[in-house]
């Protein structure tokens, strides 16, 4: 009967079991008597193992015992806050309150590998407090302990102030597991970007590279802002961002639509819609209007303002058809109007004739005025792209004052990161319905900029954001607004940014006949909802024996709701957080129905079904079954009956 019933994991992933687990399955000389042989490894890699205990990397105290924090499992589970959602029924985001650690291990199952963007903005490091309260043998129960300190007297655990001995290792100790795990959730051509200032950026980047791989490097931006006013000797006005792949080699050369180049079509619509069927008065009006606003400077034109040819079918500029070098392509064009050969290029034609005809079909092609002018071809103003460049300007000053209007005037963030900045690093490393991470969210600028963006471009693009619900300071304007944590500040601000967007974007989203997604659901990390999984994976065997006979009688919590129980046993089973849910009767009992009917279950450990009830839920033909243990009541005849009828069916029966 085990090999019908499948149990569900009690925890997260052990992730040294399947790292040794996957160098036996990719060396399998390497493992011994169950375990890696470390000497037959190097003897493996001969030349390109290290040689000597000299190495080359970051080294700092606790190091090693930041490691096993990433690779500790958890049994901590998030359970649903549907009060503190928006269109919970349909969103596919995620808003997740908690500590970020153990968040990243949850994530695990489900989303690894699935992640296309890490956005994070973590604590500087700049002397004053920051708050991850990391325990490296039960990190839940400190993350637990420490929220009840923060409910009951909302104070601070932890603090990093530069007085203490160990300043940087600390907040290397706190940064090294969060970013090992965030690199398991990447996609092959996922990236992560970091935005850091002077304090720690040389740090991170030997830790980036350790954990990322040099060669995965993609480069630092240079973000310019505001001067710092109150500097000690030089005056700051910048930030960095490090950019790093997950795997160099899957990474498409990235461009986007240019932003400068948008201006002009712009500008063209409104001279079309005064000149109307006139190009030679639009051509005139519109190469005025580039002239002046390079002029005066008012709009930054670089690099575009050559776009200024218009057409019946809008702005273009004619592109170089020459050869850069001596060529093949020597054929002859004929002018349209003169009907004699045209001038050719010294190298050639850059293209094959046939290119030439479907341009000249098309009417993309530039004529001179007779045949002694080589003839060229138009490249319209909606193909031009722009690069991520290493420097970016914003006084990052208007963002401020944008959150505090969208939080009724209450100024919750003395910095909240540039909408701008976010949407450009968006538009070139994401697109469809791409998933973007940020699990230090603060404010919920990354969500923010991602329904914006979506609502300008067409985009379907889905954030997950995680928050530690971090107290307001006592007589804040954040806390006399009524929000206790900068979790409950990022909900808020997630909310009002919706409704700003849907105002905002109304046209465009009305032209486009579909839905944007502009919700959220909420979720809590929480202690599991099962008390046979709550022992540390240390416990001695006397210990286990007792917890075991004290749970003989019950396995779930007894104040555990149906919701509650199935999302953490959806998580633990690798499904997402945004899972369609639905109540569904079944001759007499209440299941839940997730995707449609793909997996029912029934999670009422208070009635116990009947084989004919169960017969009747196998009966919907899902694909799985999840039956609460507690639900059978000890009646094993029953549980091998149900796991029969679910063998004949080709159904997957689960237990939890």
């Amino acid at each position: 009967m085990s090999e019908q019933i499948h149990e569900t994991a009690s925890t997260t992933p052990k992730f040294q079991t399947e790292l040794a687990a996957q160098l036996a399955d990719l060396i399998p000389e390497a493992i011994a008597d169950g375990k890696v042989d470390v000497e037959k490894l190097k003897e493996l890699l001969d030349g390109d193992a290290a040689d000597g205990s000299e190495r080359f990397g970051l080294f700092w105290p606790g190091k090693k015992r930041a490691l096993r924090a990433a690779q500790e499992p958890t049994t901590a589970t998030l359970r649903p806050d549907i009060d503190n959602s928006m269109d919970w029924d349909t969103t596919k985001n995620v808003f997740i309150e908690g500590d970020n650690l153990e968040v990243l291990k949850i994530l695990q199952k489900h989303y690894h590998a699935r992640i296309k963007m890490i956005y994070i903005d973590p604590p500087y490091n700049t002397g004053k407090d920051f708050v991850y309260p990391d325990n490296y043998k039960e990190g839940l129960e400190t993350y637990l302990d420490w929220t009840r300190q923060v409910n009951e007297e909302g104070k601070r655990l932890s603090t990093n102030a530069d007085t203490e001995g160990r300043y940087h290792s600390n907040w290397l100790n706190m940064m090294y597991p969060r970013l090992k795990l965030a690199r398991n959730l990447l996609t092959a051509d996922g990236v992560i970007f970091i935005s850091i200032d002077d304090h720690e950026e040389d740090n991170l980047r030997k830790l980036a590279g350790e954990v990322f791989g040099e060669r995965n490097f993609l480069g630092t931006i240079i973000w310019r802002t505001a001067t710092d006013n109150n500097p000690t000797n030089i005056a700051t006005d910048h930030e960095y961002v490090l950019a790093y792949a997950r795997d160099f080699a899957h990474l498409s050369n990235w461009e986007a639509p240019s932003d400068k180049a948008q201006l002009i079509a712009e500008q063209y619509q409104v001279l079309r819609a005064e000149h109307g069927d006139d190009n030679e008065a639009v051509q005139k009006a519109l190469r005025k209007w580039i002239r002046n606003a390079t002029k005066d400077g008012d709009v930054d034109l670089d690099g575009v303002a050559h776009y200024s040819y218009v057409d019946s079918r809008g702005v273009y500029y004619p592109g170089n058809s020459a050869n850069t070098k001596p060529g093949d392509y020597t054929y002859d064009i004929l002018h349209p109007v003169t009907g004699l050969p045209t001038v050719k290029p010294r190298n050639g034609w850059r293209w094959p004739k046939s290119t030439f005809d479907r341009a000249s079909d098309m009417g993309d092609v530039h004529w001179g005025n007779d045949h002694t002018s080589v003839p060229r071809i138009k490249k319209r103003i909606e193909t031009a792209t722009q690069l991520l460049k290493s420097f970016y300007y914003e006084d990052n000053r208007a963002t401020t004052a944008q959150v505090a209007d969208l939080l009724g005037g209450v100024k919750a963030f003395d910095n909240p990161k540039s909408i701008k900045l976010l949407q450009r690093l968006l538009k070139f490393a994401t697109d469809g319905d791409d998933v973007v991470l940020d699990f230090f969210a603060g404010s919920g600028s990354t969500a923010h900029a991602v329904m914006d963006l979506n609502a300008r471009d067409g985009g379907r693009r889905r954030f997950i954001q995680v928050q530690l619900p971090e107290p307001t300071p006592e007589n804040s304007p954040a806390r006399v607004a009524g929000h206790h944590t900068i979790a409950d500040v990022a909900r808020a601000r997630l909310r009002a940014a919706s409704a700003r967007t849907a105002s905002d974007y109304a046209s465009e989203i009305n032209d486009r006949h579909e839905q944007i997604d502009l919700g959220f659901r909420s979720y809590e990390l929480a202690e599991t909802n099962f008390s046979k999984w709550k022992v540390s994976s240390d416990i001695d065997r006397k210990q286990l024996e007792q917890h075991l006979f004290d749970l003989r009688e019950s396995s779930s919590a007894d104040d555990a709701s149906a919701d509650n129980l199935l999302s953490e046993i959806l998580l633990k089973q690798g499904y997402s957080l945004t899972e369609s849910i639905a109540a569904l009767d079944v001759d007499g009992l209440t299941l839940r129905s997730v995707g449609g009917g793909t997996v029912l279950a029934y999670l009422d450990e208070g009635v116990k079904p009947t084989l004919e009830q169960l017969r009747s839920v196998v009966d919907e033909d899902p694909a799985r079954l999840i039956v609460l243990e507690d639900a059978f009541q000890g009646d094993d005849q029953l549980k091998t009956n149900v796991a029969q009828l679910c063998k004949s069916k080709g159904i997957e029966l689960w237990t939890a």
